[in-house]
This record gives structure tokens, sequence and C-alpha cells, in this order.
């Protein structure tokens, strides 16, 4: 009588119960994992190209984001440019000033350069018609130009040119040599030249060694309307530093 071993059994017939179950419960598992990781794949991908984000949350930091995005809100006008400071005003006080001079050796010049030099204003100098000599200013000489001059009340010496629209300033320096205690009687002429109503005047002059004197107050008779303010003597080499101090103790605000 033959008999057979389990394994021609399987070969003969199938394998046995037992084997099958294995392999159908392997089947299963493998499955229901394939299932798990296609739905996982599904969840994760969404819609569209695989990179893409997701959806923002409603009411999260990357909501609030996209409706900026969508929608900006308008730009803040942009800030005004700082304001410039206050440029300092120039002695004087911002009124216009002209220095007028007549400087026959060019002492009284110096001085209304020096002038110049710190003030924001003109310069003009009174030039006569007809230049002095030296002989003309020779005060020994009684038969001089300007010895004649000066004895003569009623002397004007003509001026070379004139200023161009007088009216424009508001104060004045008027500078001059003084000739025999006195403003000499060229500043006559140019005071008596122009209207100097509701303008201030503020006289100053040059000598080796003779003071402003009363030459200021004579004039002030001949610019009625004028306001005069007190004069000062200088010599011809006095330094810019003395001027200024003397410019800063004036009121030209007035």
């Amino acid at each position: 009588e033959r008999t057979t071993d389990q394994g021609d059994a399987c070969r003969l017939g199938g394998p046995p119960a037992g084997i099958r179950g294995v392999r159908r419960m392997k089947r299963i598992v493998c499955l229901f994992w394939a299932l798990t990781l296609s739905f996982t794949l599904a969840a994760c991908g969404g819609p569209g190209r695989g990179d893409a984000s997701p959806a923002p949350v409603p009411g999260s930091e990357a909501s609030s984001f996209a409706v900026s995005q969508a929608f900006p809100a308008s730009r803040p006008a942009p800030a005004a440019p700082p304001k410039e400071e206050d440029a300092p005003e120039p002695d004087g006080g911002g009124r216009r000033i002209l220095i007028a001079y007549f400087s026959a050796t060019n002492n009284t010049e110096n001085i209304a350069n020096h002038l110049q030099g710190f003030l924001d204003a003109d310069l003009y100098e009174i030039l006569p018609e007809t230049p002095y000599t030296a002989e003309d200013l020779d005060y020994n000489d009684p038969e001089s130009r300007s010895s004649r001059e000066m004895d003569d009340p009623d002397a004007r010496p003509a001026i070379s040119g004139g200023v161009e629209k007088i009216e424009q300033y508001e104060v004045i320096f008027l500078g001059y040599p003084i000739w025999w205690g006195e403003a000499p009687k060229i500043i006559h002429t140019f005071l008596e030249s122009y209207d100097f109503t509701g303008k201030t005047i503020v006289p100053f002059c040059t000598s080796a060694s003779s003071p402003l004197g009363s030459s200021a107050v004579k004039l002030q008779e001949l610019a009625g309307g004028a306001s005069w303010l007190e004069g000062r003597r200088f010599a011809g080499g006095d330094a810019a530093a003395q001027v200024q101090a003397w410019v800063d103790s004036l009121d030209l605000n007035g």
C-alpha cells in the first residue's frame, strides 16, 4: 500500500487550507494599506498642482495677507519735506540799505567797504563831476578849490551820475571826510538831489582828529522828513571790528 507525504499532497491537490488562509490575509492587509495610502495622498494633494498652498483659513494671518494683496490699502500721502529754517537776517533788520560816501583820499572809502562787508547793502560812491586834485585839497591855501567851496554857503559841486531808484532804500549810511570841521559841500549837493522823507540816515565821517561835531546837525536841515541816527567818526585806517561794533549799537529797525 503506497503512502504520500505532505509535499506530495500539495503537488497533487494544492496547498492545504491553513496556507491558503495566510495568503488571503496578506492580500487583504496589502489592499488595506494601498487604499489608506491612496486616500492620504488624495487629501494632501488636493486639486491642481501638487505644490499649491492650502487655502487660508478665514481669520488667520494668511487670510489677512491674502486680502491685503487682493485689495491693497491706499498709500499714505508722502511726508512733507522738512521746513527750512529761516535764514538769519543780516544787520539792518532786513531793511534795504544804501551806503553812499564821498572819499577824496580813500579814507572814507575804507570805512564804507567795511560797512558793506557785513551789511546787506548797496554801495554808491559820490563822485564829483570834476575830480579833486592834490592842489584842490590844499587846506593851507585859502585860494584852493576846497577852501573856496567851504567858504561859500551856496557852493554845490556837481555830482557825476546818481542813485537809481533811491526810493527803494529805507536806511542810508552817509559817509564823508571832515573839511574845516564840516561835511564837504558835495554832500549838500547829494542831500538836496533826492527826497529822503521817511528814510533813516546814519552819518559817519573820517578825519585825523576832528570829531563829527556839528557837521551832521547842519546836514539834517537839508534832508527834511528823514530820521537821523547818531553818527560816528573814524580814522581812515580803523579796522572792520570797530565799525561793526558801532553798527551793532544802532537801532536800524525803527
